[in-house]
């Protein structure tokens, strides 16, 4: 059976959805029909209890080689194999799993504003009811204890975006020709450029992909009686019975609000010393994350300032 030659291994609100879709549409790749399977996130069955809405995570996890294997098994001959799990790059023990079976692999790395991405990822949860915490400073506070607890990694809001040191363990065991590493915001100013960078990174033709799909960014309810009441039920109904709760949370949110320039000031001491690490790891100078932003967001797939966007077009949440 056939096995991955590429994976995009982050990071998780960062793009990977979009970059996923958009990769489909070449005819040298084959990318799995599941987004986002998280093999290399364990050794066997995953953990059976975490936090909110972990446990119908675990369920989704395909963890047995056979079921992995058989993602692929439909992929044309010639055709080059991948997968998106945006949690490879942060979990450590997911590097060795991926380092032992697939050595040749090609890695493929997208970096978000670390504040940006932990407030996205804040969003996701906090709109489907299942983040008790109706502050995102405050839920980063909560980071440890949830951790010790065992919750997943997707509530690691600010230990996700801490770039360098994931980096820094990747490349002990990989090579860095066999990393691509590029901005979240190349993805969404220069979609047609940045996929002919990956589509030179992976040795396949260029010149076929023009953009990433847009997506609506995740509703943000306001918090109050209607969130608190619903929000409690979907924490405490299983699966796809919590579903329906979850469209009547978002029914009435409204775009994410961008993060005011002093919650930014609050979140920054989470990552300051690495964006200095991940300078030293890659070479790079990423100091604008510790900045205030310019601007909120941006569509993948954007048209340069002064024309029209599409209708109804919003920023890429994924």
């Amino acid at each position: 059976m056939p096995l991955p030659n590429f994976l995009v291994i982050g990071a998780p609100k960062a793009g990977t959805t979009a970059l996923h879709s958009a990769l489909r549409a070449h005819p040298a790749l084959y990318l799995s029909p599941v987004k986002e399977p998280k093999y290399f996130l364990t050794d066997g069955p995953p953990p059976a209890r975490g936090g909110p809405g972990d446990a119908r995570t675990f369920r989704e996890w395909i963890w047995r080689r056979a079921d992995y294997e058989a993602l692929f098994a439909a992929a044309p001959a010639g055709t080059l194999c991948g997968e998106s799990t945006p949690f490879y790059l942060y979990d450590r023990a997911a590097h060795h799993r991926i380092r032992k079976t697939l050595p040749q692999a090609r890695l493929i790395v997208i970096l978000r504003d670390p504040v940006e991405r932990a407030h996205s990822n804040w969003t996701h949860l906090w709109s489907a009811g299942l983040e008790p915490i109706d502050d995102i400073v405050q839920a980063c506070a909560a980071e440890e204890q949830r951790i010790a607890a065992g919750w997943d990694h997707f509530w690691h809001y600010t230990a996700l975006g801490r770039y360098g040191e994931q980096l820094a363990s990747l490349f002990t065991l990989f090579p860095r020709e066999q990393v691509l590493i590029f901005r979240y915001r190349d993805l969404v100013d220069r979609p047609a450029g940045t996929l002919d960078r990956i589509c030179a990174f992976l040795g396949v033709e260029q010149g076929l992909l023009a953009e990433a799909p847009r997506e609506n960014v995740t509703a943000h309810p306001d918090p109050g009686q209607r969130h608190r009441m619903l929000a409690t039920f979907r924490r405490f109904l299983p699966g796809a019975l919590g579903e329906p709760i979850e469209r009547l949370l978002q029914r009435r949110g409204r775009s994410r609000r961008p993060l005011t320039w002093e919650q930014r000031q609050q979140l920054i001491p989470y990552f300051a010393a690495d964006v200095e690490l991940l300078r030293k790891v890659t070479g790079d100078d990423y100091s604008d994350w510790l900045r205030p932003r310019e601007r909120s967001g941006g569509l993948i797939g954007a048209r340069p300032p002064g024309q029209r966007q599409a209708r109804n077009g919003r920023f890429a949440d994924s």
